[in-house]
């Protein structure tokens, strides 16, 4: 007798070669984005990625290291997606908002930019709560941002991309159009959810092209991570003549934001931004619109 296997009922699995036929605007097959991760933390508790682990709370060297992100990383960064002319999809825990708003504006001054909630803080994992405090805390995220950007953010990524049971469902009914928490497929995939609207869109976020798993939890060479961004690029560029894909970039700014690591970041982008003709450099939220409107069931 084969095992009986616990799933999640959120979708069948469907071959890449098995889908419905579609391009992205002005008939293009590649769709490119930056989702840029800005994080605030608690200082003395809580989660957050470890230039060096185990250490005591206080934990002064790593939330240190982390802010640099907000204080210097984000803004070289800034000034490199503007000279590259790159939109970015802005990734944002709320508590940035008392500590940095000013980085925010400046990025959605400048650049093409969507927002895109993050929840309240990376100190703590969006599974470790009950349903009430769950949706709790998927609204303070929503409403904070609308209320301090007037932009009512369509997307959603879980700190620590942590779901629980249920986290579609809430994010459904809280308003959301897609998030970013699944790393299945390189397009997007409907996911269904309880009650109305029944759905909620799966946008392909990177677990690979993504700098924490990368460089802070496998200890790769930021010049490997650089060349891994071109060799995705260049594979996913041939294989977009199959059918349209989505490839992202995930950064955090006090990673990627240092100085060393820009340069090798620099020469990946640039790479990516000379194929701009043939490729649609976007934003996920961009991305989910379009498929909606031409894969509008799941």
């Amino acid at each position: 007798m084969p095992i009986e296997m616990a799933g999640h009922g959120r979708f069948d699995y469907r071959a890449i070669h098995d889908r419905p036929a579609f391009d992205w605007p002005d008939g293009k097959r590649l769709a490119v984005y930056i989702g840029l991760n800005f994080e605030h933390f608690h200082f003395g508790k809580g989660y957050g990625a470890a230039l060096a682990d185990g250490r005591r709370e206080p934990d002064v060297l790593n939330y240190a290291w982390r802010d640099y992100g907000n204080r210097v990383g984000a803004w070289r960064l800034l000034d490199l997606f503007a000279a590259l002319e790159f939109p970015v999809g802005l990734i944002v825990n709320s508590g940035m908002i008392d500590h940095c708003p000013e980085l925010i504006h400046a990025y959605r001054n400048r650049l093409d930019c969507e927002l895109i909630a993050h929840g309240r803080t990376n100190s703590e994992s969006q599974n470790e709560f009950d349903e009430a405090d769950e949706a709790a805390l998927i609204a303070e995220s929503r409403d904070r941002l609308s209320e301090a950007f007037r932009e009512r953010p369509a997307g959603w990524l879980g700190p620590w991309i942590a779901q629980s049971h249920i986290t579609p469902d809430l994010l459904a009914e809280a308003g959301f159009a897609y998030h970013l928490d699944w790393a299945h497929d390189d397009q997007p995939t409907w996911m269904a959810t309880r009650g109305a609207p029944g759905q909620i869109l799966s946008v392909p976020y990177p677990q690979e092209i993504n700098d924490i798993p990368s460089i802070v939890a496998h200890h790769i060479d930021y010049r490997e991570f650089s060349a891994r961004i071109v060799d995705q690029f260049d594979e996913m560029y041939e294989q977009s003549c199959q059918q349209s894909l989505v490839m992202g970039i995930a950064l955090h700014p006090y990673i990627m934001g240092q100085p060393f690591r820009l340069r090798a970041l620099r020469r990946a982008l640039a790479h990516i931004a000379a194929h701009r003709d043939d490729i649609w450099l976007t934003t996920p939220g961009a991305i989910a619109a379009h498929y909606m409107r031409c894969v509008p069931h799941g």
